[in-house]
């Protein structure tokens, strides 16, 4: 059996950029500044812990857990309202979801809180579509360890080299080639020189068919 495994932000919902400007708004409460180049070359695809612990190491100062968790739920809630304001899914997600789905097992595997996606899926009426997801606090290691991906193919029951993978980020495609799967990358956060280790790159998720899941999970490991 074929499954297919997306990752969710900046794949199926256009909120990379909320996540920044959440991250910021919380940052700057504490004297920080995220620059959105950084963001995107260096934190793209941590989990939000992952991502502050890496920042504070980046920068040179210390935090302890307490520090994160306050960090982290400011954030969540910066981040809920910011979301509440706009419709975030792409408009070519709920078709290439639904094509699929009628086809393979379909599952989530994000570094961001389950209670984001689950709203962002359930207000678009996309949630019934998935049969697992695997949310930040699912895992112990975020990507570019596999350790998402891998639980994702434990939960839908099929062998990690028959699952294909849509990543927008090099550390999400780096997680799952680690897993042993297929991958596929998705140009809309990151250039198409940056995922040039994806079996395959597409620029619209309007371009993911059933017949390209089919040849990818077909192919011999590279």
């Amino acid at each position: 059996m074929t499954a297919v495994v997306f990752d969710f932000d900046g794949v199926l919902a256009d909120t990379e950029g909320l996540q920044l400007r959440a991250f910021q708004e919380a940052f700057a409460a504490r004297g920080w500044a995220l620059d959105p180049v950084a963001y995107a070359d260096r934190y793209l695809g941590y989990d939000d812990r992952t991502l502050i612990v890496e920042f504070a190491a980046d920068e040179g100062f210390s935090i302890d857990a307490g520090e994160v968790g306050r960090v982290m739920r400011e954030k969540a809630d910066i981040f809920d309202r910011l979301r509440a304001a706009a419709s975030v899914v792409y408009p070519s997600a709920p078709a290439c979801v639904r094509t699929l789905a009628a086809r393979f097992p379909l599952a989530i595997v994000s570094g961001s809180l389950r209670e984001e996606i689950v709203s962002i899926l359930d207000g678009a009426s996309l949630l019934s579509e998935f049969r697992s997801i695997v949310s930040a606090e699912d895992v112990t290691r975020s990507k570019p360890a596999p350790d998402g991906y891998l639980r994702a193919a434990t939960l839908l029951g099929v062998d990690p080299g028959r699952c294909v993978v849509i990543e927008d980020s090099r550390w999400g495609l780096d997680a799952a080639r680690s897993a042993g799967m297929k991958t596929i990358g998705l140009t809309t956060t990151t250039a198409a020189s940056a995922l040039s280790a994806a079996d395959h790159i597409i620029a619209s998720l309007d371009e993911l068919s059933p017949a390209l899941i089919d040849d990818l999970a077909g192919r011999s490991p590279a």
